[in-house]
């Protein structure tokens, strides 16, 4: 019996700490994922993106 309740109790705990770290790393997890998925996708196209990004140097003068 004592087993058992070392077992659920070690299972309670990992299943608690995956909770913590998603709620700690929520934003961070959140865009990895993002780019995981646009990875995965063979429609993604880069050149789609709505995000622009500017020149290093926007005024050269």
């Amino acid at each position: 019996m004592a087993a058992l309740t070392t077992a659920l109790i070690a299972v309670a705990g990992v299943i608690l700490g995956w909770i913590a770290i998603e709620m700690a790393c929520k934003p961070c997890l959140e865009k990895g994922r993002e780019a995981i998925d646009r990875s995965l996708n063979p429609d993604y196209d880069p050149d789609d993106d709505a995000q622009i990004r500017s020149p290093l140097n926007p005024n050269p003068n």
